[in-house]
């Protein structure tokens, strides 16, 4: 069976203030697609028990998917073992995932150990996946040349303007879809805000937002030829 490394967030707060972390659904929705076929561990910044945004569990309070998550006394050990960044070595895994929310925007690309890893996930030719915010912990990230592992690759991520419609521009140090861009990434998104896209570039797998954490889940499962 495969193993995959969930990675979350450890970033409390935005620039603003504002309660953060990572964002219920795109952890949920990919680990029930992914769970029955693959072992999952969680891992953090800063180790055990990641929080959660609040806002997130309020939004998605009738989803079923969250409220199993919330619930899963499987999810709540994970969780309460999620490896600290620095304790995790990439041959233990098959690919690696970032739950999105706006968390990974403030920690995950300055992190010296995430920048690492998630080169070490790339250039081992491991599947590299994100979804939503999640690409953010992936700017610092690159190729056997030192090359950003965005460069001329296909990529999706929140958009410019979903951000402006959540009101949360001034809360993070960039717009993921600028950022990625610059870094020579080019980018799709789905014909609609808040509409599901997934992108797959070889081994790099990203989803736009909360909508394509599931079908996310359903690319990494097909990629790890499940």
């Amino acid at each position: 069976m495969p193993a995959i490394l969930f990675v979350l967030t450890s970033a409390s707060k935005t620039l603003t203030g504002a309660q953060t972390v990572w964002y219920l659904p795109e952890a949920a929705h990919p680990y029930y697609v992914l769970a029955p076929h693959a072992t999952i561990d969680f891992a953090s910044p800063a180790g055990p028990n990641p929080p959660i945004d609040e806002g997130s569990i309020k939004a998605f309070e009738s989803d079923a998917e969250c409220k199993k998550f919330l619930a899963d006394d499987t999810v709540k050990s994970k969780l309460a073992s999620a490896k600290k960044l620095s304790d995790v070595s990439v041959k233990d895994y098959d690919a690696v995932f970032y739950v999105g929310g706006h968390g990974p925007v403030i920690d995950l690309p300055v992190d010296p150990i995430n920048i690492r890893l998630a080169s070490e996930f790339y250039q081992a030719g491991k599947i590299t996946s994100a979804v939503c915010h999640g690409p953010a912990a992936l700017v610092g990230a690159t190729d056997a040349d030192g090359k950003s592992i965005f460069a001329g690759k296909a990529f999706t991520g929140f958009s410019n303007d979903e951000e402006t419609q959540v009101g949360k521009v001034k809360d993070i140090p960039f717009l993921l879809e600028d950022k990625i861009i610059s870094l020579g990434g080019k980018y799709e998104k789905a014909d609609a805000a808040w509409a599901p896209k997934v992108v797959v570039d070889g081994i790099l797998i990203t989803g736009q937002n909360p909508a394509s954490a599931g079908p996310i889940g359903q690319a990494i499962l097909k990629a790890l030829k499940l």
